[in-house]
């Protein structure tokens, strides 16, 4: 068993079995991938995958678990490597974020221009993504952190830390009647067409249970997962906005009215995530912290050290978190 085999099981597990499109990606061939594979299913004695002709169908039942064990293995081994290089050149290196359209666009610009030029050398990859992926791409180690305000709690491996709270805003054009109204309520707002994020989105579930906790039920005629887009539909009459608050920007969204909601809507925390095990770099401790100062790396220590999701958020209860 070659650890390069495990890697290729691995990889076109996570390319869709598509053996073309993961030989691309890995810069080898399709037919030496193939061999590969079969010569490991031969050692094993047990299919990975299930075949129809020449082209791969499905994941076996055993091929699930091997993979899972092939993805343990690797990860293991990305973990040793970046012990080695931590200890060869500890400012050299690379670090990959998950994260939503909303925190790339809005609350991380500063914190990655400050990283670069304090880490010049280390290549700083972003993915964007829905909550659920962000979270899954932490947990199979694809990417070294998850930022996402939803999502990251269904994943018990990930330590999950609370970085800042974040609440939304009413967006309206200015000659819209809710720029004049002087006590906003649910009530007023339900009244109007809504444009807003996409369930699943940038703490939209808080929005959907404001509403149904007043026995509201909003129209909502567009949804989208960018505050620009949201934005744009906003100044063409379609609907009252509803965004992330660190979305509206007075200068360059001057033609409209942000309406403060903060008595509307229960405020979100956004959390930083990554999976159990991985080996945190000490750049990568100066990212976290950056990004959340309260996250030094002593207390993120003691949030890896705990056992259980549990054990991490009581760490964090009633910890005092920044307003953004």
């Amino acid at each position: 068993m070659k650890l390069q085999q495990l890697r290729y099981i691995w990889e076109v597990a996570h390319h869709d079995l598509n053996v073309s499109a993961t030989a691309q990606s890995l810069y080898t061939s399709q037919p030496g991938i193939s061999k590969q594979i079969r010569l490991l299913e031969d050692e094993l004695g047990v299919e990975v995958f299930a075949r129809s002709g020449k082209h791969l169908t499905r994941i076996t039942p055993a091929g699930e678990k091997i993979i899972e064990t092939a993805g343990e293995i690797l990860r293991k081994v990305e973990s040793i490597k970046q012990v080695a290089q931590e200890f060869s050149d500890e400012r050299k290196g690379s670090l990959s974020i998950a994260t939503t359209h909303t925190q790339a666009r809005y609350a991380l610009p500063g914190i990655i221009d400050q990283f670069i030029h304090q880490y010049p050398d280390v290549s700083l990859h972003m993915h964007q993504g829905t909550p659920i992926q962000i979270a899954e791409m932490a947990a199979d180690g694809t990417v070294d952190f998850a930022i996402a305000t939803e999502a990251l709690e269904l994943f018990n491996d990930l330590v999950m830390m609370p970085c800042y709270r974040w609440n939304r805003c009413i967006l309206v054009p200015k000659d819209h009647p809710l720029a004049h109204v002087s006590e906003l309520t649910l009530q007023h707002v339900a009244r109007y067409p809504l444009v807003t994020y996409v369930f699943g989105f940038t703490g939209r579930s808080k929005l959907d249970e404001a509403f149904m906790n007043e026995g509201l039920s909003p129209r909502v005629v567009f949804t989208a997962t960018d505050a620009d887009v949201i934005k744009t539909y906003v100044r063409l009459n379609l609907g009252v906005g509803i965004i992330a608050k660190m979305a509206y920007d007075p200068e360059t969204d001057s033609d409209l009215v942000a309406l403060n909601a903060d008595h509307l809507f229960e405020s979100s925390v956004t959390k930083i995530g990554f999976r159990r095990g991985t080996f945190i770099r000490g750049f990568m401790y100066d990212f976290i912290q950056q990004f959340a100062p309260h996250l030094t790396k002593d207390v993120v220590q003691d949030a890896i050290s705990r056992h259980n999701k549990l054990e991490v958020d009581e760490l964090f209860s009633g910890m005092q978190l920044p307003n953004r």
